[in-house]
């Protein structure tokens, strides 16, 4: 079984899997290492990655599955107008198509399944085996209800997550495991990572020893990345263009999209250059623009976004706990992290240059296959701990008011190792409900609700009214909160405590002396969990039905185009041979034919034949075929009877040969077979050679075959009876 890791970005996917001798980056169909985070669909086919970009022109791709996985949970009004399609905000961020005659609605939660079952698709050609394991990538600032849609995600493209991993502890992972220079001289190595992606940017501080490493805090900007560079561009190139050629981009989707694309490219070029040019031809209302700006100014324009990426270092910094001299290095990753300016701002805040020993675009999936390959009992990895930390705070409360842990609210405090179980105790003797919510909003992206569901305990009827409700919860590796138990322990009134009305354990040990001198009934207590804004049991019983009708479509349009490329290949290849190879084996009436079918097809394909079934190219083939296999049949012949021959003249001297050892009665025989054989070969051969080469031949080379293994047997049966004639001499 393979495992693989998966990076699902805002704009690009990677894909990379753990081998015996490292990890490696998977390519894909165009052998690239990098593929287009886009879904596009056409009347009758859904196309996906690379062929979804390409298909930008006539349908624009749904892209960007991050930023629609945060619109479905708080609104964003600004990322509306730069997505090229139209998304439902009011109605979960949901997409429409029209695909074969029917309007679909795709939720942010199908499209990310889309993408992930394109790159397991990907891996498992690539590798060759079935893929189900693996570990995805997470920012660390997504919510409950948004970790699990990418759970759900995963279920739906038939993949099996051991692990969410966020961004930073994968890049972590990656860069510390296989250094020995980190951690040994007296003391743990601290070093800050920075990655600027697509659509956000995210800070982590990270201790490192021999024995492994620790997330020590996390910082993040969930609304700020590369992309918000290359709107600065677009935004003034736009309003460049309209007071220069009055023309509005902004109002026109597909020049949006195609100076979008353009202010990309600036911006690379601007990274080594001191000026970059926008020239586009034919952009909108038939007119080609044109425009240049330098890098100090493309740099003015961006002081303000350049101003917010050292926000996310200073919270992880404060968080850590350690000072900027302890910092051995700081890593700058991340597909927008490569604008000069970024690492000059952050140069000044972590007073170092930032270093780029990593690769920027495939360290997280790197990351995510080695972590994979630890959790998979499939390979044998060294010893090395992974603990990541809990990215914000959670609470949970009653219908008397929260549950305090020490002086705060937060029941699994940020900061604190992830995994992480917890242990309440309280005093009920009928159901309940337990409410989970983020205690601190400011820990949360702007406009996210703190809310995240709700545990409903029962119902059940306590025998005492003292009774306890032990509720154990846990907030599991892919950082998801659950209740996973609720024991209802009824004591002898006489001996229970009621002094207190709640209690507190911080793990799974009980007061074992109590337990044993009272008397004590327990009952499992049914859990009814209600995560707010995730998919019901059936919605995603749907979904996944509606992904395998999406990918049997699939490869129904998959079959079907190989289908009409073979008819096309055969048209073209056929036509080619019949005027050099097959030239003599075909009569001019057969040409004419041919050639006149072969006209017609080609002319059917490109004309009505453009969009037909399999099973009509199929047809279509077959009917070609009758007409020239017979031709093809005499061309290949030919060689093979050549060869057949000279196996069977091999063959009867071979006989001959083996007869000198034997009596002249059996020699005799074996020599009269091979005679009357010679004999039928040489009038079949001279008569061939009197006929021309576009008429059937006279004998065929499986003729000739089956006389040699008529001969064969003959011989056979004249050496045994010989050999039987010796035993029943001895006999006697």
């Amino acid at each position: 079984m393979s495992v693989v890791g998966l990076d699902v970005g805002n704009d690009t996917l990677v894909a990379a899997a753990a081998r015996q001798r490292g990890i490696d980056v998977l390519l894909n169909a165009e052998s690239k290492r990098e593929s287009p985070a886009a879904v596009a669909f056409s009347h009758s086919a859904r196309l996906l990655g690379a062929h979804a970009s390409g298909a930008a022109s006539s349908h624009a791709p749904f892209s960007s599955p991050k930023r629609l996985l945060l619109l479905a949970s708080r609104p964003v009004p600004r990322d509306l107008p730069r997505l090229p399609f139209p998304v439902d905000a009011a109605g979960g961020a949901r997409v429409h198509v029209d695909h074969l005659g029917r309007r679909i609605a795709l939720s942010p939660t199908h499209i990310l399944a889309m993408l992930l079952a394109y790159l397991r698709q990907l891996a498992e050609d690539d590798l060759g085996a079935p893929v189900a394991d693996c570990v995805i990538s997470v920012p660390c600032y997504l919510t409950q209800a948004q970790r699990r849609a990418y759970a759900d995600a995963a279920a739906v493209a038939g993949l099996r997550p051991l692990r969410l991993m966020h961004d930073l502890a994968a890049t972590a992972l990656g860069y510390g495991l296989y250094r020995s220079d980190l951690g040994v001289a007296g003391g743990p190595t601290f070093v800050a990572f920075v990655d600027v992606g697509h659509s956000d940017t995210q800070a982590g501080v990270v201790s490192f020893d021999p024995s492994g490493m620790k997330v020590l805090s996390h910082g993040f900007d969930a609304d700020l990345g590369g992309r918000d560079f290359d709107e600065v561009l677009f935004e003034h190139f736009a309003e460049e263009f309209r007071d220069r050629y009055k023309i509005d981009v902004v109002g026109n989707v597909k020049a949006s999209m195609r100076l979008r694309a353009a202010c990309e490219k600036a911006k690379k070029v601007l990274s080594a250059n001191a000026e970059a040019v926008v020239n586009i031809e034919c952009l909108m209302e038939e007119k080609d623009v044109r425009g240049m700006i330098r890098r100090e100014d493309f740099e003015k324009l961006c002081a303000e976004l350049l101003e917010r990426v050292v926000e996310p270092c200073k919270r992880a910094m404060a968080d850590s706990g350690i000072g900027l001299d302890k910092l051995q290095s700081v890593e700058l990753v991340g597909s927008g992290s490569r604008v000069p300016a970024i690492a000059r701002v952050l140069a000044g805040f972590f007073r170092r240059e930032p270093s780029r020993t990593i690769n920027v675009s495939e360290c997280v999936a790197r990351g995510c296959a080695l972590q994979c390959a630890m959790l998979s009992p499939t390979f044998r990895v060294r010893e090395y701990e992974v603990q990541d930390v809990i990215p914000a705070s959670i609470g949970f409360c009653t219908n008397e008011g929260p549950i305090s842990a020490l002086t705060s609210n937060a029941l699994f405090r940020r900061g604190q190792p992830l995994p992480s179980v917890k242990i309440i105790t309280l005093h009920r003797n009928s159901g309940f409900t337990l409410d989970a919510f983020y205690v601190d909003e400011n820990e949360l992206p702007p406009g996210t609700s703190t809310q995240i569901g709700s545990f409903e305990i029962g119902p059940f009827q306590a025998h005492s009214e003292k009774s306890k409700v032990k509720v154990k919860i846990r907030l599991n590796l892919h950082g998801l909160i659950s209740v996973e138990s609720a024991v209802l322990i009824d004591e002898d009134q006489r001996d229970a405590n009621s002094a207190d009305s709640m209690e507190l354990d911080s793990n799974d040990n009980m007061d074992h002396k109590s337990r044993n001198e009272r008397p004590m009934h327990r009952q499992d207590l049914q859990i009814v969990e209600c995560i707010y804004g995730v998919m019901s049991k059936q919605e995603l019983l749907e979904a996944q039905e509606q992904e395998q009708q999406l990918a049997y479509q699939d490869k129904l349009v998959e079959r079907t185009k190989e289908r009409k490329n073979a008819l096309e290949s055969y048209v073209y290849d056929t036509r080619n041979k019949l005027s050099e190879r097959y030239r003599g084996f075909a009569t001019d009436s057969e040409r004419e034919e041919i050639s006149v079918n072969l006209q017609q097809t080609e002319d059917w394909l490109y004309e009505e034949g453009d969009d037909e079934t399999e099973a009509v190219y199929t047809s279509k083939l077959e009917e070609l075929k009758k007409l020239v296999d017979p031709i093809e049949y005499r061309c290949k012949d030919e060689e093979a009877r050549a060869e057949a021959t000279r196996e069977l003249l091999k063959r009867i001297v071979d006989h001959r040969m083996a007869a000198k050892s034997l009596s002249a009665p059996e020699r005799d025989a074996i020599d009269n077979e091979c005679t009357k054989v010679e004999l039928w070969l040489r009038e079949s051969s001279q008569l061939q050679e009197s006929l021309p080469k576009d008429v059937d031949p006279v004998v065929w080379s499986h003729e000739i075959k089956k006389k040699e293994e008529e001969l064969d047997m003959s011989c056979s049966k004249i050496v045994t009876s010989k050999a039987r004639g010796h035993d029943n001499d001895d006999g006697c």
